[in-house]
């Protein structure tokens, strides 16, 4: 599994790519099909037809990776992009993708009541009451 810094995005193609496609190939779609940069160090999936299969192109800072995986049974899930048509590619978070090369349906996984995924810390000078130093 990859391990990935918060700070990497990650960007999914919405339309399949053909993945006999390798290095310059795709970042011949990322500048001209997404209109960015593959030397940004984001991630960027790509989708066969039948999506059994996956690429994944990253750069870091003196290469390109490329990162392949081809399903023997079964299909990729497709994610949940309402509200994103239109665009070539749609930004996903690494819980999505994670979940997404693992096998599991997003639409049935459930982030729980308690659990917080943006937290804001306070400076003990914003607190009222609080002495500031």
């Amino acid at each position: 599994m990859l391990s990935l810094p918060p700070s990497v995005r990650i960007f999914l193609a919405r339309d399949p790519v053909d993945c006999r496609k390798a290095f310059d190939g795709l970042c011949q779609v990322v500048r001209d099909v997404f209109g960015d940069d593959p030397f940004s160090g984001a991630l960027f999936l790509f989708f066969n037809r039948r999506r059994n299969r996956v690429k994944v192109l990253v750069w870091d800072e003196n290469g390109f990776w490329l990162f392949a995986k081809r399903l023997e049974r079964g299909t990729f899930g497709v994610l949940d992009v309402e509200g994103r048509k239109g665009e070539a590619r749609v930004q996903i978070a690494r819980a999505e993708l994670s979940m997404l090369l693992e096998g599991i349906d997003r639409k049935s996984a459930k982030f729980r009541k308690h659990f917080v995924r943006a937290v804001r810390l306070q400076r003990r000078d914003e607190h009222a009451g609080s002495p500031s130093r």
